[in-house]
């Protein structure tokens, strides 16, 4: 028979119960294991002592190439309006971390990423920013405005821009090839631009960006990518850390309306969590609308079927391990979102993944077989309560019948301390009725409601089965 419904609500309705006990504990943050998305922000660590010049340099700006006349006459017209974004702890004032930032029009609205100013967008009580000029001149920031989804940030400073750099009322159209020129502060040795060329839109992203074949290096994060008119036409904001010369950048359409926003505003928020919050529900509710827009595809895997998602943002590897000799055969499909949300240097989230594995054996014993597949079944690489960003994993188990096969089921459910509203759902998934195979199945969903984790983990778990073949 199929799965009821309230077989899975019983099953993560455990888990849920005790998190409210457990929400509101606070601890000391620690670094979480990496997670997989594809295009990481840069980390803007304060420089320290510069590295030698290789042969042939001959100054600390030999880390970009040497600019075109083009580039050249921009930076020079350029340069007044570009600022060094900087984070202090309030204690002692030493630099955490730096970025760029560029000054809008003649006003006095600065436009950098959001993930340059995290750190005083979360803790404002531990951080406090400032600004550098190119002059050298300084003053402290304020932030007014924040867009996690796009990774951008408004703040205001206590100086006014030239004019120079204009963010246009319309969208920006550009021709792949197209010169553009991104400037910043790359890895703290002083201020640069890089010339490179505008190749299309990310595909692969839940949302646009803009593919700029040129540097993006640390500490640029947040400066302007502009045409050779000037024209701001995004906001640099990461590269491929795989690849050469693969940069990104946020269109600036999403500026713009960040930008009407603060203009707007009487007064900037005493405190963007809630704010932060509020953006991140609303990027699971379009996350998990999409994923559940169609009923997931079916991938025959031996004697199973296993749901899988193949789409822009989702794509699925496979391998297998079969060796003549070996005792057993492994084979395995894996999909996984290759973008997800940044909120901080230690936390992304809003992502899905999910992975089938296939355990089978025609020469191990059942009992030294049931051994292997339950060591693989492990609940205790879910996390535990270190993590203090999330709350304890509250976990629930149970045997359940899908339409056409038995699995012992696992959910975990684990709380944002931050941010209301929002979960992480792990669901493990292992078929018991074959003594010499077993389909193991997970699905990982980072930064969802309590509601959409319920229906996607349904979705999934009803979805495991038997092969019709």
């Amino acid at each position: 028979m199929r799965l009821p419904s309230a077989a899975l609500a019983a099953l993560v309705f455990g888990a849920a119960a005790s998190l409210a006990i457990a929400a509101g504990k606070a601890g000391q943050r620690v670094r979480p294991a990496p997670q997989p998305p594809l295009v990481i922000p840069p980390a803007t660590p304060p420089a320290t002592t510069p590295p030698a010049p290789g042969p042939g340099e001959t100054d600390e700006t030999a880390a970009l190439p040497t600019p075109s006349s083009a580039a050249q006459t921009l930076y020079s017209a350029a340069k007044a309006d570009l600022l060094q974004i900087r984070m202090l702890l309030r204690n002692g004032r030493s630099q955490s971390s730096v970025g760029s930032g560029f000054l809008v029009g003649t006003g006095n609205l600065v436009l950098t990423n959001y993930h340059v100013v995290s750190q005083m967008a979360l803790d404002p009580d531990v951080y406090v920013g400032e600004y550098v000029d190119t002059d050298g001149n300084g003053g402290p920031i304020e932030l007014l405005a924040v867009d996690v989804l796009h990774d951008l940030a408004v703040v205001r400073v206590n100086r006014n821009g030239t004019g120079f750099f204009q963010v246009p009322d319309k969208p920006v159209k550009l021709v792949q090839g197209q010169y553009l020129y991104s400037l910043g502060n790359p890895l703290d040795l002083g201020f640069a631009i890089s010339e490179g060329s505008y190749n299309g839109i990310v595909t692969r992203s839940f949302y646009e960006q803009l593919i700029f074949t040129g540097p993006i290096n640390s500490g640029m994060s947040g400066g302007p990518s502009v045409t050779a008119a000037g024209v701001v036409a995004g906001v640099n904001v990461s590269k491929r850390r795989d690849g050469e010369l693969v940069s990104f950048l946020v269109p600036v359409k999403y500026a713009q309306e960040l930008l009407r926003q603060a203009a707007a505003q009487p007064h900037p928020p005493k405190n963007f969590n809630p704010l932060i919050g509020q953006q991140l529900l609303a990027h699971q509710r379009a996350l998990i609308d999409r994923l559940l827009a169609e009923p997931l595809s079916m991938r025959a895997m031996g004697p199973y079927q296993v749901p899988v998602r193949e789409s822009q943002q989702l794509r699925c590897w496979g391998r297998s391990n079969f060796r003549a000799e070996a005792e057993y055969t492994l084979d395995s499909v894996s999909c996984a979102m290759e973008a997800a949300i940044y909120v901080s240097d230690t936390q992304q989230t809003g992502h899905v993944s999910m992975t089938h594995q296939v355990l089978r054996s025609s020469s191990l014993h059942p009992l030294q077989f049931a051994v292997l597949a339950s060591s693989r079944f492990r609940v205790d690489r879910i996390g535990t309560g270190r993590d203090t960003r999330l709350t304890r994993p509250a976990c629930t188990e149970m045997f359940v019948h899908t339409a056409t096969l038995p699995v012992r089921a696992v959910t975990c459910v684990r709380a944002y301390r931050k941010f209301s509203g929002l979960y992480n759902f792990t669901l493990l998934a292992a078929s018991t009725d074959d003594p010499q195979a077993s389909l193991q199945s997970r699905l990982d969903l980072a930064g969802v409601s309590y509601e959409n984790g319920m229906r996607a983990t349904r979705a999934f778990l009803s979805a495991l089965g038997r092969s019709r073949r």
